[in-house]
């Protein structure tokens, strides 16, 4: 029986060890290569970047900004709930688009429905109270909390403007503090042309608070006194140290890049000067502040209400606290039942 020759795999064993090696061999020189090549365009495109960057970061920062919140329609008011509602927009200043919702007394309802811009304009100044809602920091004047007040002003009888100042929701422009102290006055003079002899209330939420004692106080240099302010979590800035620009959110920015570019808003500061402005206001003022707020404590409040008695008197100034038991914290004083005789009885005395 004849046996077959067995074929030796030295040879071939060899060649894969060859093909293996000149295989490593390329992938390290492509390593090497690739290395290089990336160390070139570092090279060249880091001293580019240095001075170019800023200005994309500037694009980010004033044309692709975030909008919040997301997925809502602002021109839809009915989408809300408020069904008495019309969105408008309005030019403060040159470039500016204000967003701004009105809402008619509860008692019109039914006579509101399928009305044009021109009808709801006309009906400032049915004799009803007009109320300008300044609403705080982020989002848009559909957060729940702001909505919930245009509801009970509403039914209490009364007009609701509320404007989203310029950078807010679907206005366009950039927050500054003299912008939006600007979009207040322009939004005032705008209702006050159309209300005839009908009461004008300012009532400043948070953020809005510094907005409503700035436009109090540029008013008053025009000799016009507010009929009546609603002062709501107000915030002290000669007291309180605010942590961050209040426009943050607005600005959004590359990650890392505030260690290697200066802020967006470098140069813009943040003052809103309360405690000035009240020493100077002559309006019946409103003060409400809840004992648990967790962003401003009590005691602002306290204080406002004790300088602004200095400069007025007791008469013409009211401040009502709620118990911190009841967990309103910054935004819920909406939810308290007593809220509605609140500013009812405020407004009778105006």
């Amino acid at each position: 029986m004849k046996r077959r020759p067995v074929k030796s795999s030295d040879s071939s064993s060899a060649g894969r060890g060859v093909q293996r090696g000149r295989k490593e061999e390329t992938a390290s020189g492509w390593k090497l290569k690739r290395g290089l090549l990336a160390l070139f365009i570092a090279l060249i495109l880091v001293p580019y970047s240095v001075k170019v960057l800023p200005g994309l970061i500037q694009l980010f920062v004033y044309t692709y900004r975030i909008r919040l919140p997301f997925f809502e329609d602002l021109r839809r008011p009915a989408d809300f709930s408020l069904n008495h509602t019309i969105n408008m927009y309005l030019t403060s200043e040159e470039g500016v688009s204000l967003g701004v919702w009105h809402t008619v007394p509860e008692s019109r309802w039914k006579e509101a429905q399928g009305k044009d811009l021109e009808w709801y304009e006309n009906s400032l100044s049915d004799g009803n109270t007009v109320f300008i809602y300044l609403h705080g920091n982020t989002n848009a004047r559909s957060a729940p909390h702001r909505v919930a007040v245009a509801k009970i002003l509403s039914r209490l009888g009364y007009h609701v403007v509320v404007p989203d100042y310029r950078g807010f929701g679907d206005s366009t422009g950039e927050p500054t503090e003299d912008g939006l102290t600007t979009d207040a006055l322009f939004i005032y003079n705008w209702v006050k042309a159309r209300s005839g002899s009908s009461l004008v209330v300012i009532w400043g939420h948070s953020l809005g608070t510094g907005v409503s004692t700035n436009t109090a106080v540029e008013l008053i240099k025009q000799g016009v006194v507010l009929d009546g302010v609603i002062l709501e979590g107000a915030f002290n800035s000669a007291q309180q140290k605010i942590p961050i620009n209040p426009f943050y959110w607005y600005y959004w920015r590359l990650p890392g890049s505030g260690y290697l570019f200066p802020e967006p808003w470098e140069g813009k500061k943040i003052v809103f000067p309360t405690e000035e402005n009240l020493k100077k206001m002559k309006s019946p003022l409103l003060i409400l502040h809840s004992e648990d707020d967790h962003l401003v404590p009590i005691e602002i409040a306290q204080g406002f209400y004790n300088l602004a008695v200095s400069v007025q008197n007791a008469d013409r100034v009211k401040l009502v606290t709620f118990d911190g038991s009841l967990g309103y914290l910054h935004n819920g004083l909406y939810r308290d039942p007593h809220l509605p005789d609140i500013i009812k009885s405020f407004v009778d005395t105006l």
